[in-house]
């Protein structure tokens, strides 16, 4: 029988559950700060001496963005309305073979560190800058939210002390990331994933059982309507349908696992192009399996709670609470297991915030700091662990912020992580694909996609809230729209008195949320592409080799395999037909990106010629300054 809120309390088991989780992963990042080198170059510390292997990589990208939001976030969406999220899993196949077969082979072969140096060789140092500074922004933003969620949800069902679990987390978190590096947050993010598989499975084990089998668990839930099938409508306006999770998810995907920094990082810290392929490919079981427990967990919360809802009953004030109180409440009479799902979620808060830590250091000391101070490689190291150390304190403060304004701006700053996702994916795409796309489209479409992100957000708020336009959004952790700003009351003024009459700007408004990484991309490629047009294209001639993906030219290529004739092409890549060496300024050095001359033969054609062998160097690595 359920409790009303505020008696449920952890036993002494559970804090040494929960206390193991800490101090292990403290202990993961002491053994790497003096093991192996002891993090004594910037290669290693950030970059982990390039020799990661495919399996700690998958698990560390699966665990880098499954943050504590999702765990108790995906439940509760099944538990309202239904099994239709699940439908989300459809786009992860399409969401990891792009980045597996476009991105990552560019980015590797480029001998980069930063993704944003990307930028710099397609474009220029400008388009790099901003990419960079739009990039901290939103980690920033997000990463006071990432470590204040779980402690504010656990303080609420539990009783927890909320600033001992922030600090007791954040702490542990800023030491073994700055004196691991980037191995040590790797290593770690495999222990914490594999700690969140095991209060998950814990609680499904349990729940199921108090629920009289799995059986019953499906019986219930069937006659209660949370079994979904495919919903194949196609208005955009739906919040969650096959189309919008299963293609609206793509683009949302390539913006978390194809262009974002700590993602990528982690693809350039393997041993080999390869493994790079490779962990992309296995995170995608890991992914499934992640979504398919969180649903699980859903469907059993219904089972067990089908008759006594304790949202209804005002035994917790927010859907993000049921999870915590239905761990509360039904393993209360199993020592030791609240406090595994606890670790569990503090494990998703760990992994994702380490992560910020990490990459924000990684860009800042790439990206802003040695192409304008040249130092020797052990200042430029120490100058990296330091600055991990202030981003660590910065995400502390910032949840300390987030404390302070109310959990308004907690939407507010979930949603502004999500709306920035979208115009940087618009950006690399047209780097990627689009040989025309000069250095001002790009800057252009940048900020054009930002403040078209931004707008389509703060009118989604007020539209919502001045006429029921979308169901509420019950997990508002992937809500895009949900956003609250005090400095931008005129805007939303204006916006409402425009969305109390039927418009079209209304039915903009009233998009669901999973296609605003899609839209927002959109929006930068089109400005992008006629903003270079009307400035001038650029010659593909002078695109830097090795930065451009050529679609055509494979497409070809793939016809010719089939035994279908290919009329000879007119044009080759840059990265093809250009015999010589070609430099370009980047840091204070000279950057040399070469093609060498290779044969015509059927079996080299056949291969991705675009660019250069993965042993050739195009970026002379900077950590030798």
């Amino acid at each position: 029988m359920m409790e009303a809120l505020g008696v449920k309390q952890f036993s002494t088991v559970d804090f040494v559950v929960f206390g193991m989780l800490l101090v292990i992963s403290l202990a993961i990042g002491l053994y790497h700060a003096f093991s192996g080198g002891r993090q004594r170059t910037t290669q290693e510390f950030l970059m982990a001496d390039r020799s990661m292997s495919s399996l700690p990589l998958a698990l560390s990208l699966m665990a880098t963005f499954q943050s504590a939001v999702a765990i108790v976030g995906t439940p509760a969406e099944i538990f309202i309305n239904g099994t239709q999220y699940w439908f989300i899993g459809c786009a992860y196949m399409l969401g990891l073979l792009i980045p597996a077969h476009i991105f990552i082979p560019v980015f590797y072969r480029l001998h980069l560190n930063s993704a944003y140096q990307y930028l710099e060789l397609r474009f220029s140092k400008v388009v790099r800058l901003c990419g960079t500074v739009t990039f901290i922004f939103q980690m920033v933003i997000y990463m006071g939210v990432g470590i204040y969620t779980p402690a504010l949800a656990l303080n609420a069902v539990t009783g927890f002390h909320l600033w001992g679990a922030v600090l007791a987390t954040g702490l542990v978190c800023i030491i073994y990331t700055t004196l691991g590096g980037l191995k040590a947050v790797i290593w770690a993010d495999v222990f914490q994933t594999l700690v969140m598989f095991a209060g998950q499975f814990a609680v499904i084990g349990v729940g199921t059982y108090q629920a009289g089998g799995p059986a019953e668990v499906w019986r219930k839930a069937r006659e209660g309507n949370r079994i979904s099938g495919f919903d194949w409508n196609p208005d955009p306006t739906q919040r969650h349908t096959f189309w919008t999770l299963g293609v609206g998810g793509v683009f949302l995907m390539l913006a978390l696992y194809g262009v974002n920094q700590a993602q990528v990082q982690r693809y350039l810290s393997s041993r080999t192009e390869k493994d790079a392929i490779l962990s992309c490919y296995m995170v995608f079981p890991c992914l499934q399996l992640a979504l398919a427990l969180g649903c699980v967990i859903g469907l059993v919360m219904y089972a067990c709670y089908e008759e006594d809802n304790p949202l209804q009953r005002k035994y917790i004030s927010s859907r993000d609470q049921l999870v915590l109180y239905f761990v509360m409440d039904m393993l209360q009479g199993f020592p030791g297991l609240p406090g595994l799902f606890v670790a569990c979620l503090f494990s998703a808060s760990l992994s994702t915030v380490s992560s910020a830590f990490n990459s924000l250091a990684t860009v800042t000391m790439e990206d802003l700091i040695k192409p304008h101070f040249p130092m020797e490689d052990s200042k430029a190291t120490l100058l990296s662990k330091l600055l991990a150390f202030l981003y660590g304190m910065l995400c502390l403060a910032m949840a300390y912020v987030v404390h302070i304004l109310s959990s308004s701006v907690l939407q507010a700053a979930i949603s502004i992580f999500g709306m920035v996702g979208g115009p940087l994916l618009g950006l690399f795409c047209l780097g990627f694909f689009f040989s025309s796309a000069n250095s001002t489209g790009a800057v252009t479409g940048l900020i054009v996609g930002l403040a078209f992100a931004f707008w389509i957000g703060i009118g989604s708020f007020v539209a919502r809230n001045s006429t029921t336009v979308l169901q509420t959004n019950s997990t508002e952790m992937l809500d895009v729209g949900n956003v609250t700003m005090g400095p931008v009351t005129a805007v939303m003024e204006t916006i409402a008195q425009e969305a109390s009459q039927p418009s079209i700007l209304q039915a903009l408004y009233s998009i669901s949320y999973m296609w605003y990484t899609a839209m927002n991309s959109t929006v930068v490629v089109v400005t992008g592409l006629l903003v270079s047009l009307l400035t001038g294209p650029m010659s593909e001639k002078d695109v830097t080799p090795g930065t451009l993906y050529p679609i055509l030219g494979n497409f070809r290529r793939l016809l010719k395999l089939k035994g279908c004739y290919v009329p000879p092409a007119q044009h080759t890549t840059s990265a093809q037909q250009s015999p010589i060496l070609e430099h370009k300024e980047m840091n204070g050095e000279v950057t040399m990106a070469t093609t060498e001359e290779e044969g015509e033969g059927e079996g080299e054609e056949q291969h991705q010629s675009f660019l250069p062998p993965a042993d050739t160097v195009l970026v002379e690595r900077e950590s030798s300054v």
